[in-house]
């Protein structure tokens, strides 16, 4: 076994603390990561906290990791020693259902082994994510990561960015197509960003009128603020595609009279409520509410060659691990431009 230490929540409700624990050894097609990075993702501070349900403890959270390969299984040929590479929000799958076959690895039928706070294959070994400072992954699931990025930006892509990405690609952003991103928080400024760099007309739809400047060095076209009436129905039934990265309880109505004929919004942030939709507002223009997760690991490795074509990264933070509990406190308060990443060098 490895030995390695991190940080982990030891129960529900408790503050991260310095953990000792062990990795698998290496088998075969197993690569061995030596952490740089870790992100800090919303979903972390949710699953710590018991809110979506009863978590595993002790919780090692943490599903946005870059590292280097250190160590390779006597199989593992996809990477070698010394590659720059990146982990996201799982670490193994089924592998023979159509969705895995399909390389949809994130709808998986038959269950994703997440990065952490679930169980391996075996049903019984829990995963321990990357709050820490080594991981081992099987090769299928590890992702090669562009050279000329900053590995610190690069970790909350691992989720955040692929987050943003997939959706853009499948209801195809581009040139001459009119996308709007609900909120500029660390999912929506990744999709000012790639909407941006994929050449549609981007804008950004804020509560928040001090979120105009970013929004525009994002790449943003056009700002609106949801208090601003007029604005929502001058821009009626004119946008292609609308996310939504709002996690909190909102009015999806107004939105969606604006889109135009057969367009769509798209769902990725989880509110706590079910969302209430009048179905005029679908019925009128044949429109479509839709949702999305992650992606699969040849979508993912796509973002990222994009990424590293267009010299795309999260907006982020640095912070120690001491500062982990304070980021969390932060990131509740969405007090953070844009995302906090943790230098495992501190763990």
């Amino acid at each position: 076994m490895i030995q390695t230490r991190g940080y982990a929540a030891i129960a529900p409700h408790t503050p991260l603390a310095p953990f000792e624990f062990t990795r698998r050894d290496l088998g075969a097609r197993d690569v061995q990561i030596e952490i740089g990075y870790a992100g800090i993702c919303h979903s972390d501070i949710h699953q710590v906290r018991e809110e979506w349900g009863p978590s595993i403890f002790p919780m090692v959270p943490g599903h946005e990791i870059v590292g280097k390969v250190v160590a390779l299984g006597s199989e593992a040929g996809k990477h070698k020693i010394g590659d720059t590479v990146g982990v996201g929000v799982f670490v193994d799958s089924c592998r023979n259902c159509a969705n895995c076959l399909a390389g949809n690895e994130q709808y998986c039928l038959e269950g994703l082994v997440p990065t952490y706070n679930g169980y391996e294959k075996d049903g019984t070994t829990p995963t321990y994510g990357g709050y820490s400072k080594v991981i081992v992954i099987d090769e299928r699931y590890v992702l090669r990561v562009p050279s000329s990025l900053p590995t610190s930006g690069v970790a909350p892509l691992l989720c955040a960015g692929i987050t943003l990405y997939s959706p853009l690609k499948h209801w195809s952003a581009g040139p001459n197509k009119r996308v709007g991103i609900i909120g500029l928080g660390g999912l929506g400024h990744m999709g000012v960003k790639f909407a941006h760099a994929l050449g549609a007309e981007v804008t950004l739809f804020s509560h928040s009128p001090g979120k105009e400047s970013d929004a525009r060095r994002f790449g943003a076209d056009h700002f609106v603020l949801d208090t601003d009436k007029e604005a929502l129905k001058k821009g009626r039934n004119s946008y292609d595609l609308i996310l939504s990265t709002v996690s909190a309880e909102m009015d999806l109505n107004p939105y969606l009279q604006l889109l135009g004929m057969d367009s769509t919004l798209v769902i990725i942030g989880l509110p706590g409520k079910p969302l209430a939709i009048a179905a005029e507002n679908l019925l009128s223009q044949r429109r479509s509410v839709a949702g999305s997760m992650i992606g699969g690991i040849q979508e993912t490795q796509e973002m990222l060659d994009f990424c590293g074509e267009h010299g795309i990264v999260s907006d982020v933070e640095v912070v120690s691990a001491g500062e982990i509990n304070l980021a969390y406190d932060r990131t509740v308060k969405s007090d953070v431009k844009y995302r906090f990443v943790i230098d495992a060098a501190t763990f």
